[in-house]
């Protein structure tokens, strides 16, 4: 039977780069390791022509980028404590089509996720990101129809969250969930320094977690003026919250 919707349970990460599911939800993905819980990430492409571009002008070719990327995101995972499957789709552009959806059906019904993390709809600067999510959101529709010609049970009805593009402002991204990340930033650090070929986004992040931490102490009590060391990632919820209790 598919995982009642708690919030504890396995985690689907959908990353349409080789990079992007550290970046933006390694925090997550550790918390949810460090809790027993099973994390599985789908990488749709390496980001072998668009995010590689170091590599590039190195002189290196496309087929020894590719392994190259998927030798730092495996690292990466593994420093996690998340499995990673590798579907080779191709980026820049990253082409939505039925086999992909398909492909990932499969892993939805196979993993029975508690909850999905994937790209924002919005990305004037990467049109992967949102061909990604469409993708990624899609598949879970189709993972809930009893009739799907797919193995395994009906998906229920995981939540999913968007992480944080790299200009939330230019993506309409409004945060309404701060997740504290503290406890494994430690962890995500080392993630980010799998992948030298990205080596400009370590700082970045770093710093990014460093300004959600602030804004999560921010709204989470009576802490004014108090000094901390707060770590946190971004989410945006898309479908609603059920809860007996406001909190």
């Amino acid at each position: 039977m598919a995982a009642e919707n708690t919030g504890a349970g396995p985690m689907l990460v959908v990353s349409a780069h080789a990079g992007d599911f550290v970046w933006r939800a390694g925090g997550a993905i550790a918390l949810s390791a460090s809790r027993g819980e099973r994390v599985k990430v789908v990488c749709l492409s390496y980001g072998e022509r668009g995010e590689s571009a170091k590599a590039w002008r190195e002189g290196k070719k496309l087929e020894e980028i590719k392994q190259i990327r998927r030798a730092e995101a495996e690292a990466a995972a593994a420093e996690l404590g998340a499995e990673i499957e590798f579907f080779d789709a191709g980026d820049y552009p990253l082409v939505e089509s039925q086999e992909l959806v398909d492909r990932l059906v499969h892993v939805y019904r196979e993993v029975e996720p508690a909850v999905v993390l994937t790209h924002t709809l919005s990305d004037p600067y990467n049109g992967d990101h949102p061909a990604a999510a469409r993708m990624a959101l899609q598949a879970r529709i189709l993972a809930q129809a009893i009739g799907y010609d797919a193995p395994g049970e009906p998906l229920g009805a995981p939540p999913v969250f968007f992480f944080e593009p790299h200009q939330p402002e230019q993506c309409d991204f409004r945060p309404d969930v701060l997740l504290d990340i503290t406890e494994v930033f430690d962890r995500k650090r080392k993630a980010m320094e799998c992948l030298p070929a990205q080596v400009h986004m370590w700082e970045y992040y770093t710093d990014l977690a460093r300004r959600r931490g602030v804004q999560l102490k921010r709204n989470a009590g009576p802490n004014l003026g108090l000094p901390h060391t707060t770590m946190a990632e971004a989410f945006v919820r898309l479908y609603p919250q059920t809860t007996t209790v406001l909190a």
